[in-house]
């Protein structure tokens, strides 16, 4: 059987639901499982239960500072080999992230994968579209972002979910390979024409300053994160692409531009009646 953590995440959720279309034998984990779904709280060590558990597909739970989060994938990675899973597969990140304020719990956790003695898959996966998207700030005349005119390879998370349950189908074909998830390039600009309105470049100074001053539920580690995207994407460190998720799909990755379009236009404020 395929486990799928953090089942009740975007992520999580599609893949489980891709393997179950697949007709491949399936459950996932959570924290908060909802009917069907087996409870598997990263913070719960003793509780962990991997039990009848054969492929893994650990998605990252990065909603944290990073020793936490890498405490929790150390965690499941111990109940995995105690528990008899025979191949774990890793949602991890795209290897242009490297600058990007998360990727240090991303690369520890890999170290975590090679090393606990199962055999492995690591996914490294392309920021999302609608990530992308839902980062446009609308303003009374059009969009704002501080992405300036640099490029993301951004990536639709619909196909990162179903490269995902490929792999876990199948972990035999892909054990001790590292992919590479990255898509077909966008940019503020492509995004703002096809919602019809302007799009404005803010600086990374006021960017941040709105990060800190205008939306006080964002935890801690957030801002950083959020800025260290923006000015990696403004100055060109992730707009690199390659051909490794169009590989694994057999066919052409999904338009990214839709997607983070479609975001942008959930997100658009109702104007008053």
């Amino acid at each position: 059987m395929i486990l799928v953590t953090g089942a009740n995440g975007n992520l999580g959720s599609a893949t489980l639901a891709e393997l179950r279309t697949r007709g491949v034998n399936a459950t996932g984990g959570s924290r908060t499982p909802s009917e069907g779904l087996r409870r598997l709280d990263f913070d719960d060590h003793s509780g962990m239960d991997l039990a009848g558990v054969s492929t893994l597909v650990l998605i990252s739970a990065g909603y944290a500072e990073d020793d936490q989060v890498i405490g929790r994938h150390a965690a499941v990675l111990d109940a995995a080999v105690r528990d008899g899973v025979r191949h774990v597969v890793y949602t991890s990140l795209t290897g242009a992230g490297d600058h990007l304020g998360f990727a240090l719990a991303h690369r520890a956790t890999e170290r975590l994968v090679r090393a606990c003695g199962l055999p492995w898959t690591i996914l490294r996966n392309g920021l999302y579209a609608e990530l992308f998207g839902g980062l446009m700030m609308w303003a009374e005349d059009g969009v704002e972002s501080a992405f300036g005119d640099g490029a993301l390879a951004a990536v639709a998370r619909a196909d990162l979910a179903e490269a995902a349950a490929i792999v876990a189908a199948d972990p035999t074909r892909h054990s001790g390979r590292t992919y590479d998830l990255t898509g077909t390039p966008i940019t503020a600009a492509h995004v703002a024409d096809r919602l019809g309105v302007p799009h404005r470049a803010i600086g990374i100074g006021e960017y941040r300053r709105r990060l800190l001053d205008e939306m006080p539920e964002l935890l801690p580690f957030q801002p950083p994160m959020l800025t260290s995207i923006a000015t990696g994407i403004r100055h060109g460190f992730l707009a690199g692409t390659g051909p490794d998720l169009a590989d694994l799909l057999g066919h052409p990755v999904r338009d990214p531009l839709a997607a983070a379009v479609a975001t942008a236009a959930a997100t658009k404020p109702q104007a008053a009646a």
